[in-house]
């Protein structure tokens, strides 16, 4: 062979190797993220966190595919196929109840990380905490449970409050349910009358609030919801608005100029989910990781739009308060 063909040979061979090499690396695993609501910084921050503590990082050893519902909790169901689809090794499900309902109609057998609000052994999600037993387990963010202390917390805002309504999202069922009994428990104790006012779309949100502005309550205690959660921003405004002293789930709520919340560290519930991935990926089965109880709660004040009301907020609800937002 003449020098000038050999050489070419070995150029053409130079190619070759390292598209071979490649070939021969092994795929990255890949998570589905299925959640009901819409993207959101905060979340997904905390979930990345939690698959870098199992020593996972999107794009260099694991592949995350998203799904967000919008809160259309109808689409999930679609969503999830499409991950099964996808042949995930593991599915992200957050955002509520659904989310994992729709997972768990979707595959026996593919591992689910679940984040729900009530107690996954009532909800028929697992068979025990400590051994969940098929292939689902998950975080357990205690949001409804936490309903008598959210309004216990109203009221010592609101010490001389005689009428609170309750704003709810009847769509989302079962936390609702859970939540009003926790309530209905809790109000003889108060001396405090309830009103319960539903909205599970834009416009009935306003509605509510034009309710709220005609019969004038001493406070608002807001319900949990995906889409609750999404008119975040709306709903502040319109308590502004009309001058209403109003208590939140979610830190997210405080951010945008609601007054208070107080629940479940919502960051830290995801980090944990993102941790328990990475162990699903590591060879852990869902079975054997036990349901995580968080324990891990946060009151959020907003002393900006308390200032704004004409409120002093209490000394004893700033000493407990783990933020204070100026």
């Amino acid at each position: 062979m003449r020098r000038r063909e050999f050489i070419a040979v070995l150029g053409g061979a130079a190619v070759v190797w390292p598209l071979a090499a490649r070939a021969q690396q092994p795929a990255m695993p890949v998570i589905g993220f299925l959640n009901a609501t819409w993207p959101d910084a905060y979340r997904l921050h905390a979930f990345h966190q939690g698959l870098k503590d199992a020593g996972f990082i999107e794009g260099e050893n694991v592949v995350i595919e998203y799904r967000w519902a919008e809160s259309q909790i109808d689409r999930l169901p679609a969503l999830a196929a499409e991950l099964i689809r996808r042949k995930v090794a593991v599915i992200a499900a957050g955002g509520g109840l659904a989310s994992a309902t729709a997972a768990g109609a979707e595959t026996k057998t593919i591992p689910i990380i679940f984040l729900v609000a009530q107690d996954p052994v009532k909800l028929g999600l697992v068979t025990s905490l400590a051994q969940p037993g098929g292939n689902l387990t998950g975080i357990n963010i205690f949001a409804a449970e936490v309903a008598a202390k959210r309004l216990e917390l109203l009221r010592e805002l609101l010490p001389k409050a005689v009428r609170v309504a309750v704003l709810v999202d009847p769509a989302n069922a079962t936390t609702t349910e859970s939540t009003l009994r926790g309530l209905e428990a809790a109000v003889p104790t108060m001396g405090l009358q309830i009103q319960l006012l539903n909205a599970s779309t834009i416009p009935e949100i306003d509605a509510a609030f034009t309710t709220l502005a005609n019969e004038r309550p001493d406070g608002l205690f807001v319900g949990i919801s995906p889409f609750l959660l999404s008119r975040r921003v709306q709903l502040a405004q319109l308590a502004a608005r009309h001058a209403i002293p109003a208590i939140y789930q979610d830190r997210e709520h405080a951010e945008v100029g609601g007054l208070m919340s107080y629940g479940t560290n919502i960051g830290e519930a995801y980090r944990q989910v993102g941790n328990y991935c990475g162990r699903i990926l590591k060879g852990a089965k869902p079975a054997d990781l036990p349901v995580v109880q968080s324990s891990k709660f946060e009151l959020v004040i907003n002393r900006s739009t308390a200032r704004m009301l004409g409120l002093i907020i209490p000394p004893t609800l700033l000493s407990i308060a783990d933020e204070v937002i100026e």
